[in-house]
């Protein structure tokens, strides 16, 4: 992973390894679309949710005149869009208007869209250019970077998909500036995730000054999510297909993901995750990992940005059953990120059900 800041106005971080492509952060960043889709390119398909229609009505309009058809798909907000009912709806607009392999999809939206675009792009014709523009602070920082695409299931999220990467990411920080602050704080969960495996500067920027720190018109915002996505960048440099060190991205989200599902994904992803970074500290301190401080500092953080910390008492037997089929265990056996310490992440495998049992009484309410 490389940085560098072509101008003041835009700053550049690019994935390296196999899979190379640029991620720009800057404001104004609307332009780049049409750079970065290429000259071989004919035809775009626009992967969109209703709440943010005009803004992909502007970029239809502003694709046309260099571009020989430019469509638009409506898509559900949120997890709702993340079905293979609406995975086959692109489908049939591309099929219908004779998409080929020189053609593009653009995922314009929060992370559910980037991620249902990705694998529209990934299975059409075995693949065609993708351009992700995410809207939201979860979609800039985790789910547009990283090539990892899928739908969810009735059994379980994310459990369809493949790997597949994006020939760019453009993150147009003003995009955020109409949000509301429950989405901004929300998203914040995975900043604060990277705060915790690998850039403390993250948490000490919350710490000092939460109110700045999630402004999305702050340098210090900005900030905050160029390291987020720095780190994600540096991971899947190393590890694109999740082989080893990649794993670590997945802090919190063992129960996150257990949560969503109990939940029929009407939470949002950071809320979720929130109590799962929880949990996984109260593990991680019950196997002898972690110090009461940086579980306190865990607590702390998240309490800033309004996150939920606790979930119910009951609901630990669904939970359980529901992390089993998670594609994060291997061979039946539970796979935990937890730390050893702030930014020292390291794998748990095959703790104890009883052990598991009392670290989420840890977090139940």
């Amino acid at each position: 992973m490389s940085v560098s800041e072509p101008s003041a106005a835009i700053t550049e971080i690019r994935v390296t390894g196999e899979s190379e492509y640029p991620i720009y952060v800057g404001r104004g960043l609307t332009g780049k679309v049409a750079e970065a889709l290429g000259d071989r390119v004919n035809k775009v398909l626009i992967v969109h949710t209703p709440t943010v229609g005009r803004v992909a009505e502007e970029l239809r309009l502003e694709l046309q005149s260099k571009f020989g058809q430019v469509l638009l798909a409506e898509v559900p907000d949120a997890e709702d869009a993340k079905r293979i009912e609406v995975a086959a709806f692109c489908w049939q607009i591309m099929g219908q208007s004779d998409f080929t392999r020189t053609d593009a999809v653009i995922g314009l939206g929060g992370g559910a869209v980037t991620d249902l675009a990705g694998f529209v792009a990934a299975t059409w014709l075995r693949g065609v250019r993708l351009i992700q523009v995410p809207t939201s602070v979860l979609g800039m920082v985790d789910a547009s970077v990283g090539g990892k695409t899928g739908i969810n299931t009735s059994e379980g999220k994310n459990l369809v998909g493949c790997f597949y990467a994006p020939h760019a990411v453009i993150c147009d920080l003003a995009m955020l500036d109409t949000l509301p602050k429950n989405e901004i704080l929300a998203g914040f969960a995975e900043v604060a995730k990277c705060g915790f495996i690998a850039e403390p500067e993250i948490l000490d920027t919350i710490e000092a000054n939460v109110e700045v720190a999630t402004d999305p018109q702050s340098a210090e915002f900005r900030r905050l999510v160029e390291l987020a996505i720095g780190v994600k960048a540096r991971v899947v440099s190393e590890d694109f297909r999740e082989g080893g060190l990649r794993e670590i991205l997945n802090y919190g989200h063992t129960l996150g993901h257990a949560i969503e599902h109990a939940e029929r994904y009407q939470w949002r992803h950071g809320v979720a995750i929130s109590i799962g970074m929880v949990y996984a500290a109260e593990l991680a301190r019950m196997a002898g990992h972690l110090s009461d401080a940086a579980v306190d500092r865990h607590r702390r953080v998240l309490s800033l940005l309004g996150l939920p910390l606790a979930y119910p008492a009951g609901r630990w037997p669904g939970l359980l059953a529901t992390m089993q089929r998670d594609k994060k265990a291997r061979a039946g056996m539970l796979r935990f990120i937890v730390l050893d310490d702030i930014a020292k992440p390291r794998v748990l495998a095959g703790a104890d059900e009883s052990m598991l049992q009392f670290a989420y009484q840890e977090i139940a309410n």
